[in-house]
This record gives structure tokens, sequence and C-alpha cells, in this order.
């Protein structure tokens, strides 16, 4: 009888105690970074430490900033590059689509341009 006993009050102390801390555990939440208050810092000429330090993020956070002013000033100046030639630059062409090699442009002229 003894024994049931305590078995029922370890037992409800380990739920209490897993209750207790399912409570005390703060959920943590994504913060929206301010990426032009970054790159304002970073180009006061601050380092990424010291930008993340004074804002309270991350240097990961600091670096996608930077990386993302990056990728909008290289779509910026392609805008402005087909905006001002009034058409879109032209595409790389393709290896299969390429102009024939040397060794084909030597062979025989009856060769290449004989239907395959």
């Amino acid at each position: 009888m003894l024994t049931r006993k305590l078995v029922l009050v370890a037992a409800s102390a380990v739920l209490m105690t897993t209750v207790a801390f399912a409570t005390s555990v703060r959920p943590a939440f994504a913060t929206k970074v301010d990426c032009d208050a970054v790159m304002n810092e970073i180009n006061s000429g601050k380092h990424a430490k010291e930008v993340a330090k004074d804002l309270s993020i991350s240097t990961s956070s600091v670096y996608r900033c930077k990386k993302h002013a990056k990728e909008a000033a290289k779509a910026s100046t392609k805008s402005s590059m087909e905006a001002k030639t009034g058409k879109e630059p032209k595409a790389a062409p393709s290896t299969a689509m390429a102009a024939p090699s040397a060794a084909m442009a030597k062979a025989s002229p009856a060769a290449a341009a004989s239907p395959k």
C-alpha cells in the first residue's frame, strides 16, 4: 500500500515538473529585419558584427540583407540597360545551337550539305 502511494506521488511530481517547464519556455518568433537600417549602418563603415550588435540581430541577418541589396542592385542595372536600349539583352547561345566546330568546317562540303 505504501509503495502505491509513493509511485502515485512520484508520478504526480514528474507531471507537475513537466507542466511547469512546458509553460515557462518562451516560443521563438521570427522578427522582421529592417534591411534598410542594416544597409545604412554598413554603408557608414561599420562591420557586420557591430551592426548585428547595435540592431540586436544575428550576423547572418546582416549578410542576408547585404545579399538582397546586391541582387536588387544587379536587377536594377539590368532593367535600366533594357530601358535604354529598348530591347532585352540577348541570351548566350546554347551549345547545341552553337557555330559548327573547326573539325566540321574542314570536312568536305558535300558531307556537310548531305541530309542526315
